[in-house]
């Protein structure tokens, strides 16, 4: 009985040292250690795909803005844009090199006093995406590092010429085929209307919505305009998707109708746009880092008469 016990004692000592030791408990164990560069200020410079561009063949733009300041293995200080200070996080490690903080995934890629990688992750269930949604990498300078190049946060956060060089290119090809759906690209610097005459307004929807996930990009994604005609030929009430090319000229492509009405209603909302919209307004087509392109918006059409 004696022997039984001891061996109970032994294997649960060993088994509590094997845990205390492992990397969930001991910061050494891990992969990265943040200790050594306790109370560096990191400024994120740059964000892009795996493929280092800043742009995905939809025309979304990841944007640099975040500041990081590690304080310890389980302390970092993130920087609010709305609050406009450092605010203090959990750092919570999970496995290899997967972080949690700011209600966000990573995976620490490069570590050192100069510099920090990370890739953001999307995370369902404590299941990583491996598909595009975790395909986005931050890179971080310390303030050190950054007087050492001689260079400002706003200078390396601007685009740079494979960014521009990409956008040329989508911006081509939406040109050339400006109502097919497969080279859509959307304009980083969604389309702008001025009216000319006061029986038409027009007003951008946000379409930010938190509780559907809508983030700030969702406004030059699928830009939406409310517009209002009064007098307008008759009272109507619709809403459509229109492509703007580089002239400022709309083209109706997509709106609901049963089939044997279709030709119909597309020539009667043709038609409103031609009328209200191309006469009583001075267009502005979408542009991306200065490249004008034709882009797809959405338009609510209210008519009073």
């Amino acid at each position: 009985m004696m022997r039984l016990i001891v061996l109970f004692i032994l294997s649960f000592t060993i088994l509590s040292a094997c845990q205390s030791s492992s990397p969930k408990n001991d910061p050494e164990k891990r992969m990265f250690q943040f200790e050594p560069i306790k109370g560096i200020k990191y400024y994120e410079v740059r964000r892009a795909f795996e493929n280092g561009i800043a742009f995905n063949d939809l025309g979304f733009q990841q944007e640099p803005e975040w500041a990081v300041r590690f304080l310890s293995d389980t302390i970092v200080q993130v920087y609010s844009p709305s609050l406009n200070k450092m605010i203090d996080c959990d750092l919570i490690y999970s496995h290899d090199a997967v972080y949690n903080f700011a209600r966000e995934w990573f995976r620490v890629k490069e570590l050192s006093k100069d510099s920090l990688i990370l890739q953001r992750l999307e995370v369902n269930g404590k299941v990583i995406a491996h598909d595009i949604r975790s395909d986005v990498y931050m890179t971080f300078y310390s303030e050190n590092y950054l007087q050492k190049i001689n260079k400002t946060v706003e200078e390396l956060r601007k685009a740079r010429s494979v960014d521009s060089l990409y956008v040329r290119d989508k911006s081509a090809l939406a040109n050339a085929h400006p109502i097919d759906s497969s080279y859509f690209f959307a304009a980083r610097n969604p389309v702008e209307f001025k009216t000319k005459s006061k029986i038409i307004q027009i007003e951008k929807v946000s379409t930010v919505d938190k509780l559907q996930n809508h983030s700030r990009s969702f406004d030059y994604l699928y830009p939406e305009y409310k517009v209002i005609i009064s007098p307008a030929y008759k009272q109507f009430a619709y809403t459509i998707s229109a492509v703007v090319d580089t002239t400022g000229h709309l083209t109706v492509y997509k709106f609901n109708a049963i089939d044997e009405y279709k030709e119909n209603r597309r020539k009667v909302l043709q038609g409103i746009l031609d009328i209200y919209i191309s006469n009583l307004c001075k267009v502005k087509p979408g542009s991306t880092l200065g490249i004008k392109h034709s882009s797809l918006i959405v338009l609510d059409l209210i008519g009073k008469p």
